[in-house]
């Protein structure tokens, strides 16, 4: 590299994507997180910590203190396994005693015909009957009331052609200039012209993958003949259910019925409901449209304003060029299709999967889910982007453990709520029902289909509180407590703090615990408190909060997916940690909740150089744990030909692959 380019001026296809997905588009003068936080926590934090400090410092040494409060966090965790140093390197790793197996890379075989994965001569429809690209959430179903032996559920969130395509990018020099400043050569990836071969490509690389899998003497193998593998696609045919379905705008040429659509865009995390059925959540789902909504000199498009609060379009793909309804001149109510949850059926490889309106629409992380004491399903999302919002959803009808046909279309009626956090720990739950407050025909919404297409609008109504980036949001079943994750947002400023987001320029991100009411998931009042404030506690600018047991190996930065085991345990894994950034890479970390040991970290897994770690998702007897590694070896100036590793295969002739790691333990019993 030049020694005279800054990194900060490389310029990659992932900033681009990276810049885009948060653009930041809220208007409101809602309070944010941060602003509730800094209120909260300036008083309380103060008069329940400084002066109780104080006053024991007086007659007990600080270094006293902090050795008795490590060994009780130490010896209290509910962990019991021997940490992985933190780091950068080409490979994975996982704590001692631990197997982490590669089960399926991009391109390997679905079916038993599928063709051989052949880099250099890709097309759609082999694609379509290999795994995709860039796998996110897992799901796992248990067959043969088997804990070794299940369909596993995957989704495959975007492609990354510069890493895809043999010959497609390459680094190239160009010069920038900044004010006040002489020229700077920088380098960058210049990546090619798409063709409408690459694009059908990539169409088919989204979507998800449904498989067979069964543990055979030890080790978790593909079952490729299994009868309910499936390949979906965004060519896939889905329906509209719910309140939206059949309403105008979401009518097009190709769909006047506005209730059929095909295929499902960007599924990030996702979830599982109890009746068994898979939840492919639409995250940034702008990034796919391209076009001009309101051409010059005609009068602004009724869709400008819902199309500007989430940004479409965004253009990171050109498939508007080759595909009509990804162009907003030709097909203006086609992003109203998408950002939306998909209900798959995973026993039955020919079903519909349905978009659930009545969850509505954003850029849904996630969308998991829990039977509520009282037998409604409650479902939690975060918004994914910076000051969005946290939702949960709560159904009409009741789960029957007895029918599972009676369960199928649960998640059709109920009622949507948006989540204020309040100075006090209190935290409010506001429903988003027409007719109610500022949700009326006065301010553009017709009925509950508008309110459900225009989420975001609504809820900024409503004076939600704006959050840095919300995530996976976790309910644990075993507590009553909900977890969200928080990744990220260096566009806060110092005045515009709250209780729930309290830095400034937060890069690290926070996890929030919350808890519902009695136990009552479908509450709407609950309580909240901060977990962990993330980033390098060492660092006291960075203000983290671990606690005084974590090791230098043990903290992270930007928590994006987690899971709660079968003992109540929580795991977050981590999207942005990088050599730039913190110094090591993403990972899987064991945090206690509960205890002296609350707050404590320890890292059990982490990816190679460039990837992100997704998933995480334990078998329901606790003794597998299936990770997902996201574009590995996107990292600096990475191509198909100079990746920053040839993670899992190091064979020179093929390209680094997404995939998903297994991991056990060497002696068979429960993880961590």
């Amino acid at each position: 590299m030049n020694e005279r380019i800054d990194p900060s001026d490389i310029r990659t296809p992932t900033d681009i994507r990276e810049e885009s997905e948060d653009v930041g588009r809220n208007p409101s003068a809602n309070p944010t997180l941060g602003d509730i936080i800094n209120r909260r926590y300036s008083r309380r934090g103060f008069l329940g910590g400084s002066l109780a400090v104080a006053a024991i410092g007086a007659t007990v040494s600080p270094l006293a203190l902090l050795s008795a409060r490590e060994a009780k966090a130490a010896s209290a965790s509910a962990f019991d396994f021997t940490e992985i140093e933190a780091g950068v390197d080409e490979t994975h790793h996982v704590a001692e005693g631990y197997d982490a197996d590669v089960l399926l890379r991009w391109g390997d075989k679905v079916f038993a015909d599928s063709p051989e994965f052949d880099p250099a001569n890709q097309t759609a429809a082999a694609q379509a009957r290999q795994f995709g690209y860039n796998n996110d959430y897992i799901g796992f179903v248990p067959l043969e009331g088997s804990a070794e032996h299940g369909l596993l559920l995957v989704n495959h969130e975007y492609t990354n052609a510069e890493l895809m395509f043999p010959g497609f990018a390459m680094v190239v020099k160009e010069k920038i200039e900044k004010e006040g400043q002489e020229p700077v050569e920088v380098e960058k990836v210049k990546t090619g012209e798409y063709t409408r071969d690459l694009v059908d490509i990539e169409m088919a690389a989204h979507g998800g993958t449904i498989i067979e899998i069964r543990k055979t003497n030890g080790k978790w193998q593909p079952v490729l003949d299994g009868a309910m593998n499936r390949r979906i696609t965004v060519d896939t045919e889905m329906t509209l259910s719910g309140p939206v379905a059949g309403h105008d705008r979401v009518k097009t040429k190709a769909d006047p019925s506005g209730t059929r659509v095909f295929g499902t865009l960007n599924n990030c995390a996702g979830g599982f409901t109890p009746w068994g059925t898979y939840l492919m959540a639409e995250e940034n789902f702008h990034g796919y449209f391209t076009g001009e909504l309101t051409r010059e000199g005609e009068p602004e498009h009724p869709e400008a304003a819902n199309y500007g609060r989430v940004g479409v379009p965004a253009g990171w793909y050109n498939w508007g060029a080759f595909h009509d309804r990804f162009d907003v001149a030709k097909e203006p109510n086609e992003p109203n299709r998408f950002g939306w949850i998909v209900e798959v059926d995973p026993m039955d490889p020919n079903s519909v999967p349905k978009k659930r309106t009545a969850l509505g629409r954003f850029k849904h992380e996630g969308c998991e889910t829990i039977v509520n004491p009282d037998g409604r399903v409650v479902t939690y999302s975060g918004d994914d982007e910076r000051f969005d919002y946290v939702y949960k959803f709560v159904s009409t009808g009741t789960f029957n453990a007895d029918d599972r046909a009676a369960n199928m279309d649960l998640l059709d009626e109920g009622t949507l709520y948006v989540a204020k956090f309040n100075e006090d720990g209190s935290l409010d739950w506001m429903p988003l029902t027409h007719g109610e407050g500022p949700l009326t025909a006065e301010n553009g919404f017709a009925g509950q289909a508008d309110i459900l297409i225009e989420t975001r609008r609504a809820a900024d109504l409503l004076g939600a509180t704006k959050m840095d980036r919300p995530e996976d949001v976790q309910p644990n079943a075993k507590t009553g407590k909900v977890y969200v994750m928080l990744t990220n947002n260096t566009r806060r400023k110092a005045d515009d703090l709250n209780a729930a987001n309290p830095r400034a320029g937060n890069a690290f991100g926070h996890i929030i615990e919350i808890s519902e009411t009695g136990g009552d998931f479908a509450s709407t009042r609950s309580t909240w408190e901060i977990l962990l404030r993330c980033g390098d506690p060492s660092v006291a600018e960075v203000g983290a909060t671990f606690s005084a047991a974590t090791t230098a190996n043990g903290w992270f930065g930007m928590p994006d997916n987690c899971a709660i085991d079968a003992d109540g345990r929580l795991w977050v894994s981590t999207d942005g940690n990088s050599q730039k950034a913190t110094g090591r890479t993403d990972g899987l970390w064991a945090v206690d909740t509960e205890g002296e040991a609350r707050g404590t970290s320890r890292l059990f897994f982490r990816v190679p150089v460039g990837a992100e770690m997704c998933g995480p998702l334990f078998t329901p007897d606790g003794a597998t744990l299936f990770l997902a590694v996201q574009h590995p070896g996107d990292e600096g100036l990475a191509t198909y030909e100079n990746p920053a590793t040839r993670w899992p295969d190091f064979d020179p002739a093929l390209p680094v692959r997404p995939a998903v790691v297994v991991i056990t333990r060497a002696d068979g019993a429960r993880i961590g």
